[in-house]
């Protein structure tokens, strides 16, 4: 598109604005539907977090910590998986993914958000309860721990704080910018912002990669200090990336359900939407059992406790549910071509690895609650499930705002026309 001339390009512009598809009303979410859902959503937020925090007086701080850091963490690999996303569809120049690609700018806009929400219970157990949940926020532990005071230099909450700044200004910036540039030209139409998407992109992904490798040590590795994975950073990139795809596929079911994106997102789309999908579950599978594989042949026991502690006595079977229902079930529910270009089959299938996503958090935060075995009864799973409902609502809430404040799909991209006549042939 940037090497044809300009009166060429408005005239290819023009007819894409002249597709019927691109009606104002097929392009704009229901302005009073969203408006209730969001406050809906928002309102069974702020319940789910007051019942939280009460939670953390019934039930103990360290639970309640637990579940938040659950729900968090959940919500921000997702927003951080679309970031990384979009920058990659930037980068390879994707065409087909046009018309889709405004709700991954969207999702990715809400990773400084999530990241917010992660301050509150970082600040909690620094000040408060003093290392319930993070041991090597407790000064004794520090002071008493060989390895713990080994790690001081990292592990310790001035650069805790660097850093949370750190990622908060990229994230933040970085997101907003492209989903600015995205917005803008779809009052401008110049089709250069999209070359300026694309050379921002080329040096945002390696830094955003570096820096939610470092999130994923600073706010989930380090709850158990002595545990350490040189594939840790990958393991929460391929599980962000799986559900945010999952995120946006139920978006646009949602949204054709209510009559909005007819015709933009087709069979075709699903279709890809759906290999992506695919593809991501079994890349997470892949270094799920690599990380695996290493820690057991290794045989460290700084390595082998994390994963004892999660593979046998009562997490066993949440272990072995987690590699069926995040690998195995998607594996041979998603490869048919059928159920990828299906709404209805696709959009199940994204419920259920965005559920097992959930799960997956659960996996790596609540065991440090019940040491010796001991998995939380159901008699203390209302805490868990409000933690989610509080940090989904007020996540997907904001969600519905960001898809009520600008058109469904960018107006003006140069790649529309690839977009609006995408087809599949594999």
């Amino acid at each position: 598109m940037s090497q044809i001339g300009a009166e060429s390009y408005e005239q290819i512009m023009a007819g894409v604005a002249a597709d019927p598809r691109m009606d104002r009303d097929n392009v704009s979410a229901p302005a009073g539907a969203a408006a209730s859902l969001s406050r809906l959503l928002l309102g069974a937020g702020a319940a789910g977090l007051a019942i939280t925090l009460v939670g953390g007086f019934v039930l103990g701080a360290q639970h309640a910590l637990a579940s938040y850091v659950v729900a968090v963490g959940a919500v921000l690999a997702a927003s951080l998986g679309a970031l990384c996303m979009l920058m990659i569809f930037h980068l390879v120049n994707a065409g087909w993914v046009a018309t889709t690609r405004r709700q991954f700018e969207n999702l990715a806009s809400l990773a400084p958000v999530a990241l917010l929400l992660m301050l509150p219970a970082l600040l909690i157990d620094l000040v408060v309860t003093k290392g319930a949940l993070w041991e090597w926020m407790n000064p004794e532990a520090a002071a008493n721990d060989f390895l713990i005071g080994q790690k001081a230099a990292y592990l310790n909450p001035v650069r805790l704080l660097v850093f949370f700044v750190l990622y908060f200004a990229l994230w933040g910036g970085v997101s907003h910018r492209l989903r600015a540039l995205s917005v803008e030209q779809d009052r401008t139409g110049d089709r250069f912002l999209t070359m300026k998407a694309r050379f921002m992109s080329a040096w945002a992904l390696p830094l955003t990669a570096l820096t939610v490798a470092f999130a994923g040590f600073d706010y989930f590795m380090s709850i158990q200090p002595h545990f350490f994975s040189t594939m840790w950073g990958v393991y929460i990139f391929a599980g962000g990336v799986c559900a945010a795809v999952a995120i946006v596929i139920l978006t646009f079911c949602f949204l054709q359900f209510v009559g909005r994106m007819q015709g933009l997102v087709t069979p075709e789309h699903y279709h890809d939407l759906g290999k992506l999908l695919f593809a991501f579950c079994c890349f997470w599978a892949y270094i799920g059992f690599s990380q695996y594989f290493l820690i057991w042949y290794a045989n460290i026991p700084e390595e082998t406790f994390w994963m004892l502690e999660r593979t046998t006595g009562a997490w066993r079977g949440t272990a072995i549910f987690l590699a069926v229902g995040h690998f195995g079930i998607p594996f041979f529910f998603l490869m048919p071509r059928t159920v990828k270009r299906r709404p209805l089959f696709i959009g199940i299938g994204a419920a259920w690895v965005l559920f097992m996503h959930v799960i997956d958090y659960v996996w790596i935060v609540r065991p440090v609650l019940h040491h010796g075995g001991h998995a939380p009864t159901p008699a203390s799973w209302w805490l868990d499930i409000a933690a989610i409902v509080g940090v989904f609502g007020i996540f997907f809430g904001l969600y519905v705002i960001r898809l009520g404040s600008v058109s469904l799909t960018p107006m003006r991209d140069p790649k529309l026309p690839e977009a609006l006549k995408h087809k599949n042939y594999v």
